[in-house]
């Protein structure tokens, strides 16, 4: 197959309809969303009926069956607009929250998890990080022992998307007492505990960014959850973490293009605005060099994206170039954002200058879906080095 670079008739009409729907439905309530640090839960069942939640899922449970490089293209559109709001519907709730369910579950759990998340009839979450189990997962507390035909949870999740309103939540944990398994990472299983469950609560965190996107510190208090929540076979849940999270890393290469195309149409616009010595700024040498470098590197993050997503559509194993893009992308748009901001001045660190957000929202990249380090480790391992 020889490599084409140009998207197809309907993957441009797709971005163009998830272009303007964010432009005119989403840019209205940036400002109160992230003053208020609260997420507009409206556009849940907004976005559900325009098809566009969970895209890549199958039609028999209400996706649209696209492959990961249109779903690509949704995301990079949203966050151009909002990282917070575009973390929380597409990253996580379309995402980390049902992948597993889509990926591992039981008919039956689709039809009550899935199908409605899909219609933004519910919220999912995806609980994995603790206090003391960030980089090192598998250190996980979280325990779920069987009583019967339930488990009981207890334990803790940190830094939790979507925490504070989720429906459902599948939540890692050891099914298998950690003293007695053999190898290091048996023994966990991922568990849906839904809202309202006896002994189930959540504490809203306050984070320098993404503040339209709620953040939890979940609790655990001898959750009793019948069997039939357990996604897939009991102690593999290792193995749906790892490749739920392989598809969340390229969608991160698709975020940090959105932001950084985003913080590059700021700078341009401003720096042909701004005039300084009789002339816009821009025509400065020095600028000049800050805007070309910016539109370089965006296109590499792009490409590297779409070939990204393209392999994992295709079915290939892409978890070195996951990682990869992952490093990539969420290190340099770091570097964009800063290129941005100077462009801007002192403007540039005031909050009614959208730049500003930009800047704050993308540090969080580089933090989350596994930290650079972490992602240097699992290419390392990927290249046999």
């Amino acid at each position: 197959m020889m490599m084409d670079f140009e998207l197809s008739e309907e993957q441009k009409m797709f971005r163009d309809q998830i272009r303007n729907f964010a432009e005119t439905e989403i840019a209205p309530l940036v400002d109160e969303a992230e003053e208020k640090e609260v997420t507009p839960l409206q556009l849940f069942p907004m976005m559900g009926k325009l098809g566009y939640l969970g895209i890549t899922y199958s039609e028999k449970y209400g996706g649209a069956e696209v492959d990961k490089i249109t779903e690509c293209i949704l995301i990079e559109e949203l966050n151009k607009v909002c990282a917070g709001i575009a973390g929380v519907v597409s990253t996580t709730h379309s995402g980390l929250g049902t992948r597993a369910i889509n990926d591992y579950g039981t008919e039956e759990q689709k039809q009550r998890f899935l199908v409605p998340a899909i219609k933004g009839e519910k919220i999912a979450a995806f609980a994995l990080t603790e206090a003391d189990a960030g980089s090192d997962a598998i250190a996980l507390r979280t325990r779920a022992v069987k009583d019967g035909d339930d488990y009981i949870i207890n334990g803790s999740k940190m830094f939790i998307s979507n925490g504070t309103f989720c429906d459902f939540v599948p939540v890692a944990c050891y099914t298998t007492d950690p003293k007695e398994v053999k190898k290091r990472g048996q023994g966990i299983s991922l568990i849906v505990v839904e809202k309202g469950m006896p002994g189930f609560s959540a504490t809203k965190l306050k984070k320098s960014g993404n503040r339209s996107h709620e953040t939890a510190q979940l609790y655990f208090e001898d959750v009793r959850v019948p069997k039939e929540n357990l996604i897939g076979e009991e102690g593999k849940g290792l193995a749906q973490i790892l490749t739920t999270l392989k598809s969340g890393r390229i969608s991160y290469g698709a975020r940090a293009t959105g932001m950084a195309q985003a913080a590059y149409d700021l700078a341009f616009k401003y720096a042909h605005e701004r005039e300084q010595f009789g002339k816009q700024i821009a025509k400065f040498q020095i600028n000049t060099v800050k805007l070309v470098d910016m539109a370089m590197h965006i296109d590499i993050m792009r490409t590297m994206t779409y070939r990204a997503a393209w392999m994992y559509s295709q079915g290939m194993n892409c978890m070195k170039e996951a990682c990869m893009l992952k490093i990539y992308a969420t290190e340099k748009v770091q570097q964009l954002m800063l290129l941005a901001l100077d462009l801007h001045g002192g403007y540039g660190y005031m909050r009614e200058y959208a730049i500003e957000r930009l800047w704050r929202d993308a540090k969080m990249l580089n933090l989350t879906e596994g930290t650079t380090p972490i992602n240097y480790m699992a290419a390392a391992r990927e290249l046999g080095i």
